[in-house]
């Protein structure tokens, strides 16, 4: 098996764990804070990561250069941005259509990454690509009244092209995560996803404390309140981070954002066996469309 596959499985699994707490702070905190719990005390494990892999491991430090800042500034605003748009549209009600197509993310990823990177994905992978985002929008829209016909005919609607642009941003992100990582040149995959996790996620908290600092400085008391459920938070989202940026290192940034919709089953997974809640057809149906497009990513890959 592929380093990069179980390094992907693990960083879903932790991003899942991420979100949960995200989830919870929200009844103490604004969105604003739960946001940036993600990036702010995320920031010590990951120089801790940094740290051991050049002290422990004697991995040396790359250097920096010019295309490597270019590529992480714009993958740490596009990944702000993108979260604040997805957070965004919960305030429509007919959100579920436009989350759905936020989830286009690893299909934006593989054009992005054409016409950036000139990696093109093989037609195996565009397959996978597209049974495991078919599975996601499945289930995203599993539990309103929508149709096929009016999933095509909202796809213009205010909040579909809100999920549109959230996922086209996220995919940017991705694409340059990986161009950043790999401007590095090494010593090797791990020590350049540590550099380039260390790089974004300062870059990220110095931005949203100014933000916070501007806009509401009573958010950064809440947060300092709930430091222990943060730090947590900040643990399994540093963590998650660096699988991606290190699975993103490897392979191409669409194939690791498609075999990472595996964390829509970790999230049923803890929906039926711990939270004893019932799943309805739509979702079984994209549950297992997510399961063939993963099993045919892997005999593709």
């Amino acid at each position: 098996m592929e380093l990069w596959i179980p390094i992907t499985i693990a960083a879903a699994f932790l991003q899942n764990l991420r979100s949960a707490a995200q989830k919870h702070l929200k009844s103490v905190m604004g969105t604003t804070g739960a946001t940036f719990v993600r990036f702010g005390f995320g920031v010590p494990f990951a120089l801790a990561f940094l740290a051991a892999l050049h002290w422990l491991l004697d991995y040396p430090l790359p250097a920096l250069n010019a295309r490597f800042l270019g590529w992480a500034v714009l993958g740490g605003v596009c990944q702000i941005t993108a979260t604040f748009l997805l957070i965004h549209l919960f305030s429509f009600r007919n959100f579920a259509v436009g989350t759905a197509y936020s989830r286009t993310e690893p299909a934006q990823a593989a054009l992005f990454g054409l016409a950036f990177l000139g990696e093109a994905p093989s037609p195996g992978v565009l397959v996978a690509i597209a049974i495991s985002v078919l599975g996601v929008m499945l289930i995203s829209v599993a539990h309103v009244a929508v149709g096929l016909r009016s999933m095509v005919t909202s796809t213009f609607s205010r909040t579909a092209l809100v999920g549109l642009a959230s996922g086209t941003i996220f995919g940017v992100s991705a694409v340059s995560y990986r161009a950043a990582s790999l401007s590095l040149g090494g010593p090797n995959f791990a020590m350049q996803a540590a550099v380039t996790l260390a790089f974004v996620i300062t870059f990220q908290t110095l931005i949203m404390l100014a933000w916070m600092a501007w806009k509401d400085r009573s958010e950064i008391l809440r947060v300092a309140r709930a430091w222990k459920l943060s730090l947590f938070t900040g643990f399994v989202g540093a963590t998650a981070s660096f699988g991606w940026f290190a699975a993103m290192t490897l392979r191409q940034a669409a194939a690791v954002k498609a075999l990472a919709q595996i964390e829509m089953l970790f999230t049923f997974a803890a929906t039926i066996f711990f939270f004893k809640e019932r799943i309805n057809r739509l979702e079984v149906a994209g549950c297992a469309l997510i399961v063939g497009g993963i099993l045919v990513l892997l005999a593709v890959r």
